[in-house]
């Protein structure tokens, strides 16, 4: 029998689904064929994907979360200003287990620290393209998601734990 993709009727209408991790969730927009955005947000129950592409974003996300070792492979929708998506090139080549600081992705853009670090936050593709892997001067752990405290720290925290095995 083919599955339909029809979201749940109490699903968020924001998402076309939601990937529990641990202490937080992840939520996924997209269309029928580009993955629009993935968010941080608070622990909540799952939502069903509604659509294949969520349904194949969800899939590797869990992938993820169960080997951070597991690269992704999903489309993305092309967004932000040139100098953002140079900026998050430089993010999505840095290795798992590896981590660099604004201030090396800013010499690599023949930019700045600070401009770097807006484009870390305004990534709408966050795991996906591992701005988590950007830390501030001797390794201080910087912000992230355009916090600097907070519930999206800890989200950061996780994610560097998960990847330093």
């Amino acid at each position: 029998m083919a599955r339909s993709w029809r979201a749940e009727p109490d699903a968020d209408p924001a998402y076309q689904a939601i990937v529990a991790a641990p202490g937080f969730c992840l939520g996924v927009r997209c269309s029928a064929s580009a993955i629009e955005r993935i968010a941080f947000l608070p622990a909540q129950a799952e939502c069903a994907p509604a659509n294949p592409l969520a349904a194949t974003a969800c899939a590797q996300l869990r992938a993820y979360l169960a080997d951070p070792e597991y690269r992704f492979d999903l489309p993305l929708q092309t967004a932000g200003t040139p100098f953002q998506r140079l900026v998050w090139q430089e993010i999505a080549a840095i290795p798992v287990h590896q981590t660099k600081s604004y201030g090396q992705i800013a010499r690599a853009v023949h930019s700045a620290a600070r401009a770097v670090g807006q484009a870390c936050g305004a990534n709408p593709y966050p795991v996906v393209v591992p701005c988590h892997r950007v830390l501030a001067a001797q390794g201080g752990l910087g912000g992230f998601a355009r916090q600097s405290g907070g519930f999206l720290l800890e989200v950061k925290r996780w994610l560097l734990a998960h990847e330093a095995g």
